[in-house]
């Protein structure tokens, strides 16, 4: 486990730009009920997640279409939640950073750690946003 004070700024990264922390198991099943579409960021205190994710993050969210909703957990800080999101990952093995994207509690697509590292934030973005017009049916304004 990290030191809070050492990864505050990495969990501000993503609340700063609107997405929900989950932090415990019951926030995140209560979060999977939510009807429509979800993405779920499993964050991480790699280098990948500093120099890809998070930033990819920011970019897609600047897509005229994205999920209803978007919350984070924080793999390595907040265990009952991860493994609890993990749960809602079907057939997908553990993965931080990742990123899941649910309609109606069910996974629809889910992008690994693989296809995060080595990527420039621009080209997760990207694939981010083709998956947000491929699964996501509302403009967010």
């Amino acid at each position: 486990m990290y030191d809070p004070m050492l990864v505050q700024p990495m969990r501000d990264e993503l609340t700063r730009i609107g997405v929900k922390e989950l932090r415990t198991a019951a926030d995140v099943d209560e979060a999977m009920k939510a009807s429509g579409t979800t993405l779920v960021i499993v964050n991480s205190v790699c280098g990948c997640a500093a120099g890809g994710a998070r930033p990819a993050v920011a970019s897609a969210l600047q897509h005229p279409v994205k999920p209803d909703h978007i919350v984070t957990v924080f793999a390595g800080q907040d265990k009952e939640a991860t493994e609890r999101a993990r749960t809602y990952f079907t057939s997908m093995p553990p993965s931080s950073p990742s990123f899941a994207i649910l309609r109606d509690g069910e996974l629809v697509a889910f992008m690994p750690r693989h296809h995060i590292e080595g990527r420039t934030p621009e080209m997760i973005a990207s694939s981010l946003t083709a998956a947000f017009d491929e699964f996501c049916s509302r403009e967010s304004v």
